[in-house]
């Protein structure tokens, strides 16, 4: 049973869902009018980009026996996974959102690129970083810089977000799938990416 619910945490919060969850906090925080075009024509493309056809490729290594797991990749399985993520991110970056217009958003993928980058970097000195908390890290800074730029109260979402972080830490541990040393790694490249890209639209 408990098995069942550290897994269902996993999954809940799996870094798939990260682009689309720092998505939707920036138009729904943002001060700024956003015509629904414009918010229909980023939601949607990154949704695609950067769930579903990761979650595609995913099904086809698997039954190609590149890939294994869904959860716990080994080192080999997440470089094809970072791969896969980063060229993708790029693809969102570059030609999905419109800069002059979210240039917060911009930099948040941005930052999400870097941390990527950083997580394969030492995938090839044989270190398995924790992308799950990578990703948390990550919303945690973006939400934090949301609430300075724009000047709002947002610390029920932080309570709520740095609660759902030690989770998700803990279920990660839980099932095995790193260990604290790894799982701290994730976290503070995902904090660190994110901090580094503020000064460009704090």
């Amino acid at each position: 049973m408990m098995k069942i619910f550290h897994r269902s945490i996993s999954f809940l919060f799996h870094p798939l869902l990260v682009p689309i969850t720092g998505t939707a906090i920036y138009f729904l925080l943002t001060p700024k009018y956003t015509p629904i075009e414009t918010i229909l024509g980023n939601i949607l493309p990154i949704f695609i980009l950067t769930v579903v056809i990761p979650i595609i490729f995913y099904l086809i290594l698997r039954n190609l026996g590149i890939v294994s797991s869904f959860f716990s990749p080994t080192l080999k399985e997440h470089k094809y996974t970072l791969y896969i993520i980063i060229s993708l991110l790029l693809m969102v970056n570059y030609k999905v959102i419109p800069q002059y217009y979210t240039n917060e958003l911009f930099h948040f993928f941005l930052g999400l690129i870097a941390a990527c980058c950083t997580c394969l970097f030492l995938l090839f000195l044989k270190f398995k970083t924790s992308i799950h908390l990578m990703g948390m890290g990550s919303l945690l800074v973006f939400l934090v810089g949301i609430s300075i730029h724009f000047e709002m109260n947002v610390i029920l979402a932080l309570s709520a977000l740095t609660f759902a972080t030690g989770l998700l830490a803990s279920s990660r541990l839980y099932l095995g799938s790193h260990n604290r040393g790894e799982l701290l790694v994730g976290l503070l490249i995902g904090l660190m990416s994110q901090l580094m890209t503020l000064r460009f639209w704090l």
